[in-house]
């Protein structure tokens, strides 16, 4: 039986420019290239799993306009159930991205549709209730993000909270999340400490929740929870060239790899943030969002090369 993951979150349409450098405030820059690609973290997140080998069930919302009639169509060429995606009337979510040659990125998301998703209703609760991991981020009302982790905790579903964007969180929400995903910018927010260093986010998050992991970039992740249990991972070694959607492909496959092993040793945890952190560079050398996501040969592909035969 694959692995089942739940999906609550957000859906855009990319509008994406490449250029030599990202521009400073009041500057204009000569963009080289450009595409329209979908993307928001909720749907990159649930095309990630289902790429990544889980049977994946999505519930957001999208306007009345093509670009959510392309959206919702995306998701479903992934392989992702949309029975949960409703349809809003007035337009879809945006997000404007610009890619430097360094693979740096900035993004200015619209919510547009993503703001609808207030609440959810009976056949919500029961997808949440079949899934082994629900997934969520900060990209829709959190009125709808706590309803859902609610029922999560309720069905023994184990909640994984990618908080992004960063934003400090109520109690509430925390105290309903088994694993929480962040970078060390969000993590400093969502701990609201003045640091970069990891191990002090870490020792500040497990105050907040039970385990937390910390994406680190090029240098992989690291991991922390309440038994004591504190590890890093290397990432593969790649020429970057769009690092876009390299954390929701993180994020997704950690679900489907926590959803498949569990945690219950540092060894299962170990191969989760490995296979994590493989679908990330495997992301990173490719363009765009979730055309960049990776399926499982590559991340497995990926994986094998780099931490076969490491302890």
């Amino acid at each position: 039986m694959s692995a089942r993951v739940a999906v609550v979150g957000s859906s855009n349409l990319d509008l994406v420019v490449t250029a030599s450098r990202l521009p400073r405030p009041g500057e204009t820059v000569l963009g080289e290239n450009f595409r329209t690609v979908p993307g928001g973290k909720g749907a990159n997140q649930a095309v990630a799993a289902a790429r990544a080998g889980a049977a994946c069930d999505f519930v957001g919302a999208v306007g009345d306009d093509d670009f959510g009639t392309r959206m919702r169509a995306s998701l479903v060429d992934a392989g992702v159930d949309v029975r949960g995606l409703r349809t809003a009337a007035g337009p879809s979510g945006v997000a404007l991205i610009a890619v430097d040659r360094d693979a740096e990125n900035f993004i200015l998301v619209a919510p547009g549709a993503n703001g609808t998703l207030t609440e959810l209703d009976v056949d919500d609760q029961a997808t949440i209730a079949a899934a082994d991991v629900l997934l969520l981020q900060l990209e829709v009302p959190l009125t709808a993000v706590l309803q859902a982790a609610h029922w999560a905790r309720a069905d023994g579903t184990t909640v994984v909270l990618n908080a992004a964007p960063a934003a400090a969180l109520p109690t509430a929400l925390l105290d309903l999340v088994d694993v929480l995903v962040v970078n060390e910018h969000e993590a400093a927010v969502v701990a609201e400490v003045a640091s970069d260093d990891p191990p002090v986010l870490l020792d500040a998050l497990l105050k907040l929740v039970p385990r937390v992991v910390l994406t680190l970039g090029a240098r992989g992740a690291a991991y922390a929870d309440r038994h004591g249990l504190r590890l890093a991972v290397p990432a593969p070694q790649i020429d970057a060239v769009d690092t876009t959607a390299a954390g929701d492909a993180f994020t997704g496959a950690l679900a489907v790899s926590w959803a498949e092993r569990g945690a219950s040793s540092e060894d299962t945890v170990t191969a989760s943030l490995r296979w994590a952190c493989a679908a990330g560079a495997a992301c990173a050398q490719r363009h765009g969002a979730s055309t960049a996501l990776p399926d499982r040969p590559a991340i497995d592909a990926l994986y094998d090369a780099t931490y076969r035969g490491a302890p």
